[in-house]
């Protein structure tokens, strides 16, 4: 049997992340996931990074020695506020971990991706806009840009790069007290996206069978775009 495949992930430890990270384990895959905290999996083909992600003049250094098959990046961080009241600081925060992040992270590891490997960031689908969310609505939306842009410096690689966006998911951050003023919205379907939703759709990009598809945005709302 050949070599497993290898994901590096980040914001491994709770919501979105971590549900990535078992759903990748249990397909075979070998996973690195970052977080600041562990994780809960014990598992022989996992291994823990402990980096803030925050710190990014860290992160180059800390990913030197991997060379993985596919990049998830999705740690996230929720910070809320209207226009006139916007908490700037809020705003870089999640600039630095969501968009800065995730260009230093390719940038170190797009080199040493095999052809065929995989690139996918975990954005949101309130990228085209949602009131009280507009600081956080624009990194999500800059992590479109940059997969549109990298996938095609990367297609002649065979290298894909695409973003899953979804609507509100039962992870810690929907009940995050900081977001008290800006409640989340229920999905017409009648229930909040499932993180586990949200794996399965990065496993399916990851896939051989996934390989024409790059540059592509896929909005996971339940129908709340619709």
């Amino acid at each position: 049997m050949g070599e497993k495949p290898h994901a590096l992930v980040t914001g491994a430890s709770s919501g979105i992340g971590a549900a990535i990270v078992e759903r990748l384990l249990h397909d075979g895959w070998r996973v690195t996931g970052i977080s600041r905290r562990p994780g809960a999996f014990d598992h022989p083909a996992f291994e823990h990074l402990s980096l803030d992600l925050s710190e990014v003049d860290t992160i180059a250094n800390a990913v030197t020695g991997i060379a993985p098959t596919a990049l998830v990046h999705g740690a996230g961080l929720l910070r809320v506020g209207q226009l006139g009241s916007l908490d700037h600081d809020d705003g870089a925060a999640m600039w630095r971990l969501h968009v800065e992040a995730a260009e230093r992270l390719a940038n170190t590891l797009a080199p040493r991706l095999p052809q065929g490997g995989r690139i996918v960031f975990i954005g949101s689908r309130t990228a085209s806009g949602a009131p009280g969310r507009g600081q956080y609505a624009a990194t999500k939306a800059a992590l479109v840009a940059l997969a549109r842009s990298w996938a095609m410096e990367l297609a002649p690689r065979g290298v894909t790069v695409n973003v899953v966006a979804p609507a509100a998911t039962e992870t810690p951050m929907l009940n995050d007290p900081s977001r008290a003023n800006v409640a989340p919205k229920l999905p017409p379907i009648g229930r909040y996206i499932r993180s586990d939703e949200v794996a399965h759709a990065v496993a399916f990009l990851l896939s051989a069978q996934a390989a024409a598809i790059t540059g592509q945005q896929l909005i996971i709302c339940g129908g709340s775009s619709l």
